[in-house]
C-alpha cells in the first residue's frame, strides 16, 4: 500500500490511533514545530483532534474523519519530514527526503485503540464496539463492531429510530408474530434494524414486510435478508395505494414517502387499526397551492417561506386527522436539523378512545387555512 492508501484505510475503517508530525519542511513559513492527531468523542460525535505546538503554545483544531484524512495526507506531502502513524493494524514510520521521496517502514502495532471521551458516552440500543450482523452486512460497521466514519450519522439515525420505537412500546405486552409493514422501505436500514430489535433484543418473533416501488432495491433487500437468515422479513415490489393485507397489523412505518403517499400510508394504517404509526413525511407539495390566509400574506407571498409553512401545515393537519380517529399523536424531531430539514416524525399510538375536541380543532384548522378537497379525506372515505 502507498501512503495515501494507508491513511485512507486507517481513517475510513476507524483503525487510526495516533499520529505525530515533526521536522517541518519550511521552517520560516511553518509556526508549528510539531503536530499530533488523535481520535476523540465530543457530544457523541467521533472526530480527530489535531494539537499544534509552537515554541510556547499549543493550539487545538477538530476535524471530521473525512477532513482529517485530507489534512494528514497534506501534512505528509507538504508539511513534515518525519511522521509516525499508529493504527490498530500496524505502526508506520514515514520519512520524506529533501527531494520529496517518501520511505515507509511498517512495524507491528504498538498501541491499543481507544477513542478518548470528552463527554459521557451515550448508551445506544445497538452499541458501538459490539458486533451486529445487519450493520456489518450493510457496511455500517466492521466485524469488530467499529462504526465506519462515513456511516456514523446513519448509525445514530438507526439508534434514534429504535429509541422512538422502544419508547412507543412501553407498557405493552409484546406477542410473537408482531406484524409490521414498512411503506417505502428504500434500502431498508431501518427495516433491518426493526427486525434485529424485535427478534434479537426483545426476543419477539416479529413479522415484517417492506414495500417499495424500486424493483432492484427489493431484490437487493431480499438478498440481504436471506444472507442474514431473517426468515420473517420479506420485501415486496408494490405501490402503497394498491397494497392490501388481510391479517392484523400492529405497526405501520412510513419514512420519506413522497407527498400524498404519506397520506395514503396513514389512511391504510387507520383502516387496518394499527396500534402504532411512525411516519416521517417528505415533499409535502399538496398544500402549497391550497393554503390561503389574508393576514399571513406577507409570509406566503415568498415562495421559500410558503413552501416551509406548507410542510408544517400539512404535517400539523395529518396529526389532527389521526387524533380524530382515536390516536394520541406527537410530532417530534427524528434527526438533527443540520442533517436534513425533513426531520419531523409523526408518532401516533391508538388509544381506543373517541376525541371529540380533535374534530373541532381539525375543522377550525382547515377553515383558518382555507383548505378544501384534501387527499387524505378523499382517500379515507374511498377505502
Amino acid at each position: 500500500m502507498n501512503i495515501q492508501e494507508i491513511v485512507n484505510r486507517s481513517i475510513e475503517e476507524n483503525k487510526f490511533i495516533y499520529g505525530v508530525f515533526t521536522t517541518p519542511k519550511n521552517k520560516p513559513d511553518n509556526p508549528y514545530k510539531k503536530i499530533t492527531a488523535r481520535p476523540i468523542n465530543v457530544k457523541n460525535k467521533n472526530i480527530i483532534q489535531f494539537e499544534k505546538f509552537t515554541d510556547k503554545q499549543a493550539f487545538h483544531e477538530n476535524y471530521s474523519y473525512e477532513e482529517a484524512n485530507e489534512e494528514i495526507i497534506n501534512l505528509i506531502i507538504d508539511g513534515y519530514k518525519n511522521i509516525n502513524l499508529f493504527t490498530s493494524e500496524a505502526d508506520y514510520q514515514i520519512i520524506v527526503s529533501k527531494k520529496g521521496s517518501v520511505k515507509v517502514t511498517e512495524k507491528q502495532p504498538s498501541k491499543k485503540q481507544s477513542t478518548e471521551e470528552h463527554n459521557k458516552k451515550k448508551q445506544y440500543i445497538i452499541n458501538e464496539n459490539e458486533t451486529c450482523d445487519f450493520l456489518e452486512l450493510l457496511g455500517v460497521m466492521n466485524k469488530q463492531g467499529m462504526v465506519y466514519s462515513k456511516k456514523y450519522d446513519k448509525f445514530k439515525q438507526i439508534n434514534k429510530f429504535l429509541e422512538i420505537v422502544d419508547d412507543s412500546l412501553k407498557g405493552r405486552e409484546l406477542k410473537d408474530d408482531f406484524m409490521i409493514i414498512d411503506f417505502g422501505c428504500g434500502k431498508a436500514y431501518l427495516t433491518f434494524a426493526l427486525y434485529y430489535y424485535f427478534y434479537h433484543l426483545r426476543k419477539v418473533k416479529v413479522k415484517i414486510i417492506g414495500l417499495d416501488l424500486k424493483e432492484e432495491v427489493i431484490n437487493y433487500c431480499n438478498e440481504i435478508s436471506d444472507k442474514l437468515n431473517y426468515d420473517n422479513l420479506k420485501f415486496i415490489y408494490g405501490d402503497i395505494q394498491s397494497f392490501d393485507y388481510a391479517d392484523n397489523i400492529d405497526m405501520i412505518v412510513t419514512l420519506h414517502a413522497c407527498d400524498t403517499a404519506t397520506d395514503a400510508s396513514l389512511v391504510k394504517a387507520i383502516k387496518w387499526n394499527a396500534d402504532i404509526i411512525l411516519s416521517v413525511p417528505c415533499c409535502q407539495h399538496e398544500f402549497y397551492d391550497k393554503i390561503k390566509n389574508i393576514e399571513l400574506e406577507p409570509m406566503l407571498k415568498h415562495g421559500l417561506i410558503k413552501e416551509r409553512v406548507s410542510a408544517l401545515v400539512t404535517d400539523s393537519l395529518r396529526g389532527l386527522f389521526l387524533e380524530t380517529k382515536g390516536y394520541k399523536v406527537q410530532l417530534m424531531e427524528f434527526i438533527a436539523m443540520e442533517h436534513t430539514p425533513k426531520n419531523i416524525l409523526i408518532r401516533a399510538v391508538k388509544t381506543g378512545r373517541e376525541n371529540k375536541n380533535a374534530e373541532i380543532e381539525y375543522n377550525n384548522f382547515k377553515k383558518f387555512w382555507h383548505l378544501e378537497d384534501l387527499f387524505i379525506e378523499n382517500y379515507y372515505y374511498k377505502q
